[in-house]
């Protein structure tokens, strides 16, 4: 007899899922080397493309800093844009996408691979902060003459802080230097190196920054042509020079800086004045501003002397101002007293002449009519004033004979029901344990009802 067999059977979907649940265990973190093509950049901001070599190919994506994912957490900023036809390195891991029956690379590391990649990284980088005005000379701020206090952004073990030391001590030794140690080469440099410049700003008091280190390779010059170095010394508040490698080598530093120094040493040189120089400088213009001074004093003493010797004796035109002051003071009392004759004798005609015509006449008349009127007007007044009076009188008479409280008076009353206060006209109205309030000539009363008696 046969022996069955069992057969499962998986829906495409199960198939897809297995396959998973097998694949991205296994290959969860890899190190892939290829060739970009197909790539596509969405709205997303994601990048889609194909990673391949001479036999084959894999889809790859990478997300754009998704939080909670490896790349967001560990990975820092490519230092090139992607492109169609580089050779990179890349870290990530493989996903199946089982929708579709596919798997591709999820990445969140890149390097280029290859020679010039370094330089063409650079290169990029370079083109994007100069059309962004980053490198604009308009936007760069001046370097202080004389400033009180430097800031260095360097390795606190090189030779670069030790010349820069030396060269501002001889300089200008009051000069305060404030070093800001940081690794200038490696991966951990970068981050460093922008915290710095965090650190320089929050304590204040800084007037200028040197960034500095000596000369290297161009991966030993990495930090230096990195975007978040870039935009650090672009958003400094405090002018910055760049004093970065050799006399030949150039960064993305350099570029963005207030000023770029040939050489560390250099940047001592052009951040600090030479104290002996500006002293001699000094002394020299103090000479010379004094000697400007005893010139123009000179010409002004000779100046005054000539004048002095044009200017005739004031004293003399004094003498003539004060004759023909005394003519014109004269002339003047004399016609004073004449026009002051003139005005008595029209007064004195004036005065004769308002005496004849008599007003005084006239007030007098004014006068005694003014009291016949006044004794005719208190008359009359006491006459209407005593018509009215009497009038009033009967008014008052015939309005108290019709007033309720003289009906009061002759031992009436007014009863009103309680709380509405309806006066009281038929006894029918009522009923028994009502309560009134009555009022009498003289206060009010509380009562009950008893009893009523009809008509």
């Amino acid at each position: 007899m046969m022996k069955e067999t069992t057969t499962v059977i998986l829906t495409v979907s199960e198939l897809n899922e297995q396959i998973g649940k097998l694949l991205e265990p296994r290959f969860d973190l890899i190190w892939v080397e290829g060739e970009v093509s197909n790539l596509r950049r969405p709205s997303s901001g994601h990048l889609y493309f194909t990673l391949k070599d001479e036999k084959s190919q894999i889809r790859a994506v990478i997300f754009k800093n998704l939080p909670g994912s490896r790349s967001y957490r560990n990975n820092r900023p490519p230092l090139f844009e992607l492109e169609e036809g580089l050779r990179i390195l890349c870290r990530g891991r493989l996903a199946v996408y089982s929708p579709r029956g596919e798997y591709q690379l999820i990445l969140d590391s890149l390097e280029l691979r290859g020679t010039g990649a370094l330089q063409r990284a650079y290169e990029q980088l370079k083109s994007r902060l100069q059309a962004e005005g980053l490198f604009d000379p308009l936007r760069k701020k001046p370097i202080p003459y004389l400033p009180r206090r430097i800031g260095v952004i360097t390795s606190p073990s090189g030779a670069v802080i030790r010349d820069i030391l030396n060269i501002s001590g001889r300089r200008f030794p009051s000069v305060s230097i404030v070093v800001a140690p940081v690794r200038v080469q490696g991966f951990e440099s970068a981050g460093e190196i922008v915290q710095a410049f965090s650190d320089l700003h929050t304590l204040g008091g800084i007037d200028v920054i040197i960034l500095a280190r000596g000369g290297g390779s161009l991966e030993d010059l990495a930090p230096f042509n990195d975007e978040r170095v870039a935009r650090a010394i672009s958003s400094s508040l405090i002018p910055v020079i760049s004093a970065v490698g050799h006399e030949t080598d150039y960064t993305i530093s350099d570029f963005v800086a207030d000023l770029r120094a040939p050489t560390p040493s250099a940047a001592a040189e052009l951040a600090l004045p030479n104290r002996i120089e500006l002293r001699a400088w000094l002394t020299d213009n103090q000479t010379r501003f004094a000697e400007a001074w005893r010139r123009k004093l000179s010409r002004h003493r000779e100046l005054l002397s000539r004048h002095g010797e044009r200017l005739k004796d004031p004293n003399r035109k004094i003498a003539g101002f004060r004759l023909v002051l005394d003519d014109r003071e004269e002339r003047l009392l004399s016609l004073a007293q004449e026009r002051i004759s003139r005005d008595k004798q029209k007064l004195a005609f004036f005065s004769m002449h308002l005496q004849q015509a008599g007003p005084l006449r006239r007030i007098r008349n004014s006068r005694l009519e003014g009291e016949v009127f006044k004794n005719r007007l208190y008359s009359v007044s006491r006459f209407i004033f005593e018509r009215a009076r009497k009038a009033w009188a009967v008014q008052a008479t015939l309005l108290d004979s019709l007033s309720p409280l003289a009906v009061l008076s002759r031992g009436y009353s007014i009863s009103r029901t309680l709380p509405e206060g309806r006066i009281i006209r038929d006894a029918a109205t009522l009923a028994a344990g009502d309560s009134l309030e009555i009022q009498v000539f003289k206060g009010r009363l509380q009562a009950e009802v008893s009893r009523i008696f009809p008509e």
